[in-house]
């Protein structure tokens, strides 16, 4: 005797999931011939303008948008030829303070001339600048007096230029009128690169009442160049 089939039960239909703008933008990435073969379509696109509202085609929302790019383009240019033009004159001041170092015939003048030319050319409203270890005809003078043990250690764990807000360090009491400076820059001086594990010979401060002079995002290159030119020229005191 045949056993009966029992009856199949039909699959449960699965939902359909519905195709989301995802889905569509991807879809037209990936078949770039879309509208070449509905070209009808892409000529009735109609976008809304940011600039005004009204409706425009696709192509001339295009054209929106390339002006637009051009446009920051140009601006990012107009930067970097402005930087550029900055960063010239910034390099040509360099060069005459470091020939102004190099003209100091007297080693007992030369940190009053890195004093004078940072204040003269950079326009730094105060300046000053401690150096030890210095070889005993230069031990008395007041350049070499004044920083402590601590100042020294602090000077040696800087590998780059600080800069920021006047945070009550130490040596900004070396400042003419420290209570006026708003923020600093720290420069350590010491023979060889200054990211180098050598210990420090000196410390140069400069100060500005202004406190976005020295920042803690800005660029230090012309800073470190200033401290390595300070530090070879200085080491005729040691």
């Amino acid at each position: 005797m045949t056993t009966p089939t029992p009856p199949t039960t039909p699959p449960i239909a699965q939902p359909i999931a519905p195709i989301t703008e995802d889905d569509i933008a991807e879809f037209l990435i990936q078949t770039p011939g879309f509208f070449e073969r509905h070209a009808e379509v892409l000529a009735s696109v109609q976008l809304t303008s940011p600039h005004g509202g009204r409706a425009v085609s696709l192509q001339e929302r295009q054209a929106e948008l390339l002006r637009e790019k051009i446009k920051g383009l140009e601006l990012r240019t107009m930067d970097m030829v402005r930087h550029s033009s900055e960063n010239a004159a910034i390099a040509h001041k360099v060069h005459q303070w470091g020939l102004a170092l190099l003209q100091t015939v007297d080693a007992h003048d030369l940190p009053q001339a890195v004093v004078d030319g940072l204040r003269t050319l950079f326009d730094v409203p105060q300046v000053a600048l401690r150096v030890w270890d210095v070889a005993a005809p230069y031990a008395q003078a007041p350049f070499a007096q004044g920083a402590s043990a601590d100042v020294q250690a602090f000077a040696s764990s800087l590998t780059m230029p600080f800069c920021g807000p006047n945070l009550g360090f130490e040596a900004t009491a070396w400042l003419p009128d420290a209570a006026q400076v708003a923020s600093v820059a720290l420069l350590p001086l010491r023979a060889g690169a200054l990211e180098s594990a050598t210990p420090a010979l000196g410390l140069l401060v400069l100060g500005s009442p202004d406190a976005q002079r020295f920042q803690a995002t800005m660029g230090t290159e012309f800073l470190t160049r200033i401290a390595e030119l300070a530090s070879a020229a200085l080491l005729r005191l040691r």
